[in-house]
């Protein structure tokens, strides 16, 4: 038996997440009971000095690592990913829905046949893949951040098949801009099949956005970020979000793609909306350096990603 004392518990299992515990382990380390401590107690046991003790992370939104981009993976590419797949689990991360990026037809599916193969690998100690994250093509071309221009494309079923026939059940989001003509054909389909249609890379103001969350959209992709902001005369997509209060607030909080007092507030305004996702690159676990992605370089520097032009890709920090 094992006594873990001075325990921080995330919520949303407590409500006061800065009240202190001790945890009772048995013999296997399986947790055997929780309990609150009193202020200034003393308890014999292995003091953890305030430290969280959380689940393993779920991350919705993981573009690669260890070198490795899903759009660009192959077979070739199996031993790589299980290395990340095994880093992933170091690193805290229990499940990921591999993201791509709006890529080619060939790319998408190519990628998602090389995921279908590596599940039939999973091990103990080994992070899960999921269904797919399809962050595109169906994106506003004003708000396209770091996704290249010729990948996109008008919402349409016709091209909804085309880059899902016959995949569907490797995939379990899809984001797009509910804006774009056509994009409530694609919003019923996607829902049909019980595929988690997100918004993002979208100029949707709070009117579209109502709209869109009541023919089926639940959730928001790296909230503030390639999306008009929460402004008191325009609250947008992330003020409707929070006004609907059942739309899961995904959040790159790493920082820099958000301001940190920013995601302290919408974590005090929607404690069990907000998501938190990676936006992971394929320089997850390298050193800084420049590195070749979708045909083009990115930066890695300080746990961030940029195109040559300076705009921010995503990260290459670990979700936790």
């Amino acid at each position: 038996m094992r006594r873990l004392t001075h325990v921080r518990l995330p919520k949303p299992l407590i409500n006061d997440a800065g009240s202190l515990w001790w945890v009772l382990l048995d013999d296997q380390d399986i947790i055997e009971s929780v309990q609150p401590m009193d202020n200034g107690a003393a308890i014999a046991g292995e003091d953890w000095g305030g430290d969280w003790l959380s689940p393993m992370g779920i991350d919705l939104q993981n573009n690669g690592g260890l070198g490795i981009s899903f759009p660009e993976a192959s077979l070739n590419d199996l031993p790589r990913l299980f290395d990340l797949l095994d880093q992933l689990w170091i690193d805290g991360v229990d499940a990921i829905c591999p993201t791509f990026i709006s890529c080619s037809v060939s790319s998408l599916q190519r990628g998602l046949l090389v995921l279908r193969e590596a599940r039939k690998n999973h091990r103990s100690k080994r992070c899960r893949l999921l269904g797919a994250h399809l962050e595109g093509p169906f994106l506003s071309k004003t708000r396209n951040g770091a996704h290249a221009l010729e990948c996109l494309c008008s919402p349409s079923l016709g091209a909804l098949e085309e880059r899902i026939q016959g995949v569907e059940s490797e995939i379990d989001i899809v984001t797009l801009a509910p804006e774009l003509s056509g994009s409530f054909d694609v919003i019923h389909k996607l829902k049909s099949l019980g595929i988690v249609i997100s918004l993002g890379h979208s100029s949707a103001d709070a009117i579209i956005s109502h709209s869109a969350f009541q023919e089926g959209i639940t959730m928001l992709t790296h909230a503030f970020n390639a999306m008009p902001g929460l402004h008191h005369r325009s609250p947008g997509p992330v003020g409707e979000a929070l006004k609907n209060g059942d739309i899961a607030i995904g959040l790159i909080a790493d920082g820099v793609h958000v301001h940190p007092d920013m995601a302290v507030l919408l974590q005090k305004l929607a404690p069990d909306q907000v998501v938190l996702v990676s936006d992971a690159l394929s320089p997850y676990g390298l050193k800084d350096g420049c590195f070749e992605w979708d045909k083009r370089l990115i930066i890695k520097e300080k746990g961030s990603c940029r195109l040559n032009n300076g705009t921010l890709a995503g990260t290459t920090v670990s979700l936790l």
